[in-house]
């Protein structure tokens, strides 16, 4: 790629990501609990139009038709946790379980990329990626829901998008100038292991900031909250880069390069939220703990 078309799709990818932080931003400031789970459930239903191509489902009946299923299993997912106009909280069990069953998941995951490619035949059918896309999704529907109700201003939703982004910025840099050991190079060979570690390093940087920010302008913070707020870090880190190298390996098994066109600059909207969806469940989980366990202990 010349000079001028690598600083045309730069600036491309720059206004969009400005666009979509505004966005978010507003969406998750501005909306009350109830309107702001609508609009993450239209997110969702985005990604899983998407999720339907890494199907191999060419014919757009068939992705209708898994899309539809995403639909009435997200609106299964407002019924369940009791997402109501009125609703000023969630069901804080029922959460945790399908959390739970988010982690679990993303666990199996590891797994799999452990494994692959002589793990391929174990998961390479559409009716298992759609189920894989089920997992996915769900759970993250759910987390994000959960961060709104727990804190209606929206504080806890962009902290989780900013850490994972940290993962993301703190990879990308220490991957490109020190990047040496391949991380899984059958799956995405520009990824190191050196990208991980500063992918890491910056995460720590920024949850450390964040929990000196509470501690001394919020809600004082107990020695065990403490610890589970620098923990997020490494959590968030491992089940971001699992999340992005699942994508990877869907993407490399469709042989496409990007999930979607939605976002230009950007390719698909998974391959903005991939890190995203596998680290909201654990996020959550813990964050969830974490509020409950500094109340006790205060």
């Amino acid at each position: 790629m010349k000079t001028t078309e690598k600083t045309a799709v730069l600036k491309q990818r720059v206004i969009t990501a400005v666009i979509l932080l505004l966005l978010l931003i507003g969406a998750t400031t501005l909306l009350g609990p109830f309107s702001f789970a609508l609009v993450i459930a239209l997110i969702v239903l985005l990604a899983a139009w998407e999720w339907g191509g890494l199907l191999g489902l060419a014919q757009r009946q068939a992705k209708i038709g898994f899309l539809v299923s995403i639909a009435l299993m997200a609106a299964g997912t407002f019924f369940l946790l009791g997402v109501t106009p009125g609703a000023v909280a969630i069901d804080v069990l029922r959460v945790e379980l399908l959390l739970i069953l988010g982690i679990i998941f993303w666990l199996f995951v590891l797994l799999l990329l452990i494994q692959y490619p002589a793990s391929r035949s174990r998961w390479n059918d559409p009716s298992r990626i759609a189920a894989m896309g089920l997992f996915a999704l769900l759970p993250t529907l759910a987390g994000i829901m959960q961060l709104k109700y727990l804190a209606s201003t929206g504080w806890l939703v962009l902290a989780l998008v900013v850490l994972v982004a940290a993962v993301d910025i703190g990879a990308y840099f220490a991957g490109t100038y020190f990047g040496r050991r391949k991380l899984a190079p059958d799956l995405s060979p520009n990824k190191s292991w050196e990208g991980v570690w500063g992918g890491l390093g910056l995460s720590l940087l920024v949850t450390l900031i964040c929990a000196w920010v509470v501690h001394n302008y919020f809600a004082a913070l107990s020695l065990p909250a403490f610890l589970l707020f620098i923990g997020l870090a490494p959590v968030v880190t491992f089940f971001s880069v699992t999340g992005d190298l699942l994508e990877s390996m869907l993407k490399r098994n469709s042989e496409v390069k990007d999930s979607g066109t939605l976002l230009p600059g950007h390719g698909g909207l998974l391959d903005r939220v991939d890190g995203l969806l596998a680290a909201t469940p654990a996020f959550t989980l813990m964050t969830t703990l974490l509020l409950e366990v500094n109340e006790v202990l205060l």
